[in-house]
């Protein structure tokens, strides 16, 4: 049941996080924040609960990490840029 949690949550932040690059605005990058959280959140519990390798799943989560990061880092930078051209 949580590894379907936990794949819902990393594909739904995943698209959220996409959306919130082409259409920036504070309360998307709040809910990819959130959902980014509780990725990383529900990912550790699966590690820890399943005894599953580590690295596998260290290399995955930080590569998931890395890119949502960046598009969420690009995304606030959009929205600041629009903010200060109005």
């Amino acid at each position: 049941m949580i590894i379907t949690t936990h794949i819902f949550i990393a594909i739904l932040s995943i698209i959220i996080a996409t959306y919130v690059l082409f259409k920036p605005s504070y309360k998307g990058l709040f809910y990819s924040y959130i959902l980014v959280g509780s990725a990383l959140i529900s990912g550790t519990y699966l590690v820890v609960s399943t005894k599953s390798s580590i690295l596998s799943a260290c290399i995955t989560g930080l590569i998931y990490t890395a890119l949502v990061t960046a598009t969420l880092i690009i995304a606030e930078k959009r929205l600041h840029k629009e903010k200060i051209n109005k």
